[in-house]
């Protein structure tokens, strides 16, 4: 009996700890995204920026 709790015990402890660095994992994976998608904002937006100058110069060029 004492061995069967004693193995219980273990593969709770077991439990617990995949069960935490899933949830630290899940943290810095969400932590991650959220620099992700804001490097991604920053770029979109520098695109956007090229885009309007090249529109711009485009513009003033002489038609051929």
């Amino acid at each position: 009996m004492d061995a069967e709790l004693t193995r219980l015990e273990h593969q709770l402890e077991q439990l617990i700890g995949l069960y935490q660095s899933g949830k630290a994992e899940a943290h810095e994976l969400r932590m991650h995204i959220a620099r992700l998608e804001s490097d991604n904002r920053q770029l979109a937006d520098k695109v956007r920026f090229a885009t309007e100058k090249l529109e711009a110069l485009l513009e003033k060029l002489p038609e051929a």
